[in-house]
């Protein structure tokens, strides 16, 4: 009997199927193989890499540190106002009779600039003298009514006892000093009458508008026939108002943190333009107090005015020559604001980084004064990233630095 050839065939077959499992697994096996191999040298390449370049240092901007030179300069505005200023009011009530002095006219003290017509005060002056007139006359009869009511008490005093009655000598002494009283009376009125007439009169040198000072005319608001009511109530309009612009004082607010910095005798320049050269004065006297609003304080500058270059209520310019202790100065951009506080990023001599706490000490714009642990020649980074923390080590690249304000030493 001959074998099955369909069943001869089957172990063939399954033999082949488990020589092509076996290769594929090797093969399989072999990809997987390489696969991680690749990906092991990958990952060594780059932690080699990170590890190259953790150690190369970061490059960045660096200055180094300078001091001030103790002095400063601190540019304030200041409002100018005139050494002497006098708003002049009506004293007596009329209307403007003439005026003479016109604004921007240089006057004299005791210049006449206007003159006030009072015809009120003028009838007042008149009726006053007429009353005195007509008292002094009052008073010439009392006082001749007073003098013969003497010579008759004392011819009546000096008479012998029994010739005439002693009630009627008491009467002649009574006589006598009612008269000797109205007397008093008229003289006392008469007083009156030249006290009345005395200050009309005073008023009526009121009739002719003069300066009280050298100055100029800087406001005139009169006009003929324009009346005038005596006074200087918010009702009453002034008539000239006159400025001593020989001298001038300038009043400055400074802040409170550069107070100490400020008091009589601080040399300061007046700017009045951007042309105008400056000119030299003195701080002559301040509040001595600081404003508790503005937390200012007010001092005050006298000073020349040649030429007559600056004029009263103008703004100025005020630069103050101060002295102070030199401080490290450094850009603004080396400032780290931290949770902490401002910090600078110092670079030792071995490249590290070390962030030193400062404190701010003036401002003032692109450079600030510093004080706490920085020294002249310190190496501070510029414009530091989060990036780079303490210890890291950086690679300085240095730039020219700005000059300190007021110079460096």
């Amino acid at each position: 009997m001959s074998p099955d050839p369909v069943n001869n065939s089957l172990p063939a077959k399954g033999g082949r199927i488990r020589v092509f499992a076996v290769v594929m697994a090797c093969v399989l096996a072999a990809g997987y193989a390489l696969t991680h191999r690749q990906r092991a040298d990958a990952s060594v390449a780059l932690a080699r890499a990170s590890a190259d370049a953790a150690a190369q240092a970061v490059p960045v901007s660096a200055v180094r540190v300078v001091l001030t030179s103790g002095q400063q300069n601190l540019r304030l505005p200041g409002a100018v106002a005139a050494w002497y200023e006098s708003t002049l009011y009506g004293r007596v009530n009329g209307y403007v009779d003439r005026w003479s002095s016109d604004l921007g006219d240089r006057v004299h003290k005791g210049q006449v600039l206007a003159s006030i017509a009072t015809p009120d005060l003028d009838a007042e002056l008149a009726a006053a003298r007429a009353r005195q007139q007509a008292d002094q006359a009052e008073t010439a009869v009392r006082k001749a009514a007073r003098d013969f009511a003497a010579t008759t008490f004392e011819r009546w005093r000096d008479s012998p006892a029994g010739v005439v009655a002693e009630q009627e000598r008491e009467a002649k002494k009574a006589d006598f000093d009612s008269a000797a009283a109205q007397l008093e009376a008229a003289i006392a009125h008469v007083n009156l009458d030249r006290a009345e007439v005395e200050r009309l009169e005073a008023l009526s040198a009121f009739k002719q508008v003069t300066s009280p000072i050298d100055g100029v005319v800087s406001e005139r608001r009169i006009d003929i026939g324009n009346l005038v009511t005596a006074g200087s109530t918010s009702a009453t309009m002034p008539l000239y108002r006159v400025v001593d612009d020989s001298r001038l004082r300038v009043f400055v607010d400074v802040p409170q943190n550069l107070a100490a910095q400020v008091g009589p005798g601080t040399e300061v320049a007046v700017l009045a333009g951007a042309d105008a050269a400056a000119i030299a004065a003195k701080v002559t006297r301040s509040a001595g107090a600081v404003d508790v609003q503005a937390r200012t304080l007010k001092v005050e500058i006298d000073m020349a005015n040649p030429g007559r270059r600056v004029a009263p209520g103008q703004y100025v310019q005020v630069d103050f020559k101060t002295r102070d202790s030199a401080l490290p100065m450094v850009p603004a951009a080396a400032i780290l604001f931290r949770s902490s506080g401002p910090q600078v990023a110092t670079i030792a001599g071995n490249g590290k980084i070390h962030f030193q706490p400062v404190v701010i000490a003036r401002d003032e714009g692109t450079q600030v004064a510093v004080s706490g642990g920085l020294a002249a020649g310190d190496l501070v980074a510029l414009n530091l990233g989060s990036q780079v923390a303490e210890g890291d080590t950086v690679q300085a690249q240095l730039g020219s630095a700005t000059p300190a304000a007021g110079g460096a030493k």
